[in-house]
């Protein structure tokens, strides 16, 4: 957070507030607590940005180019530090150059959704939840964003009709038990359709749990308001999980707003992106979880920054990440540890990867080794019978085979026997692509 001098006082209950760029020092609070406003002040064009930050050349270029789009709450924009190019939260938000670069291995849609789609928008990868898509619009822009084909796009909205084609599918889909609504993000849906698309929800019987992810606590605060409160309790079991990448996004009015979700009974979890620049490193981390647990929000997942076009200079090496991750454990809570996954890309799904604590297995003898280095011994039953065979030599032999061409570049991903036609969920969808204008 930014200091500067002659910060807002408390606000009318008391509570603190977040220092406000000058820029918005004489708006007044019934509007700047009004997340109606804030969504329609965003910042956008170069001229506002200028006006606010001092913007790097590569910056400037990055905000001419319009490769992908721009908006910031004024909220968020007065976390972020006006002089710094380096500020963790600024290079989450403003545009630069360097998202014009390709690099290897990019791609539009890195995560093959659209190949798992079988109506607009949902996304069916696991055989019991779904991912539902249902906006593509979000209260500010992240520059890494992982659908960045589609989210921000004014033209490229999910209409009724999708909406009915993805409930359809679900009610018609008994092995479906959990629903994570996501887009964009679903908290910028006007109330009474977020309302509509719960209700319908909760009418399948099957469904079980609904999940929200979202990034409107961090970057729109003010629209966690006691109406949405009361509206999202009467849906549970709801689970909602946030997006935060640093603590210093952990405002006063932040942590207000996630302790009215967990008050309502909402279990809240979070998920980080590993960003180069941002968080990459083990001290960066470790404050951002402990800030979480203290606003009894549970880290998730730590992300492998995807393989997106335009997000090629957030990415880190997976050592990196496991290098992370070997800081925390056993340094911190266990359930203060989140999973560090690398999205697969081709549609692979959440591959968890982590520090190797098992150093060796032999007859009935396991060598493990704990966070300090300390190596000891397990024994396993000499007598124990698994109910089935998990994996022949000749599946063992084909593996190997396959990793060599994997190492060698003949190919670029090993599928297990029927994963195409297992997973050819798209026959369904009409032509003209996963959207509907």
């Amino acid at each position: 957070m930014v200091e500067r001098p002659g910060s807002d006082p408390p606000d009318s209950h008391g509570c603190p507030t977040t220092p406000r760029h000058p820029l918005f020092a004489t708006v007044p609070d019934v509007e700047w607590n009004d997340w109606r406003w804030q969504l329609k002040h965003r910042l956008n064009s170069v001229e506002e940005l200028t006006s606010l930050f001092h913007l790097t050349p590569e910056e400037l270029e990055g905000a001419r180019s319009r490769r992908f789009r721009v908006d910031i709450t004024p909220y968020f924009a007065s976390i972020i530090d006006p002089d710094n190019p380096h500020c963790p939260i600024r290079r989450q938000v403003i545009p630069t150059v360097r998202e014009l670069q390709a690099f290897e291995g990019q791609d539009v849609d890195s995560l093959a959704e659209e190949a798992h789609s079988p109506v607009p928008g949902l996304v069916h990868r696991y055989p019991d939840r779904v991912l539902m898509l249902v906006t593509t619009q979000c209260a500010s822009y992240c520059r890494y964003c992982t659908r960045s084909r589609i989210v921000g796009d004014p033209t490229a909205q999910f209409s009724r009709r999708d909406y009915d084609q993805q409930l359809e599918y679900l009610a018609r889909t008994p092995a479906v038990r959990d629903v994570l609504l996501s887009g964009g993000d679903p908290l910028v849906l006007p109330p009474k359709i977020l309302e509509m698309l719960l209700e319908r929800l909760r009418a399948i019987p099957h469904i079980e749990i609904i999940r929200i992810g979202t990034r409107v606590p961090v970057f729109l605060p003010q629209r966690i308001d006691e109406e949405l409160i009361a509206m999202l309790r009467r849906f549970h079991p709801l689970w909602m999980n946030i997006h935060f990448n640093h603590a210093r996004e952990m405002t006063p009015e932040v942590a207000r707003a996630c302790a009215r979700l967990a008050d309502a009974g909402i279990p809240l979890g979070a998920q980080a992106v590993l960003l180069a620049g941002v968080n990459d490193a083990p001290e960066i981390i470790r404050d951002l979880i402990h800030t979480l647990v203290r606003n009894r929000i549970r880290p998730y997942y730590l992300y492998q920054c995807d393989l997106v076009a335009g997000a090629g200079h957030f990415r880190t090496s997976v050592s990196r990440g496991i290098e992370i991750m070997e800081s925390l454990r056993g340094h911190t809570s266990g359930y203060a540890v989140p999973t560090y996954v690398v999205d697969a890309p081709g549609g692979g799904g959440k591959v968890p990867v982590g520090p190797t604590y098992m150093i060796s297995q032999g007859v009935n003898k396991v060598i493990l080794r704990n966070y300090e280095g300390f190596i000891t011994i397990y024994d396993e039953p000499n007598d124990y019978i698994p109910p089935r065979p998990t994996t022949r030599a000749a599946d063992q032999e084909a593996m190997q085979a396959g990793l060599a061409a994997l190492l060698d570049g003949s190919i670029s991903a090993i599928k297990p026997e029927g994963f195409d036609s297992l997973h050819r969920r798209d026959q369904e969808m009409p032509a003209g692509g996963p959207i509907s204008a």
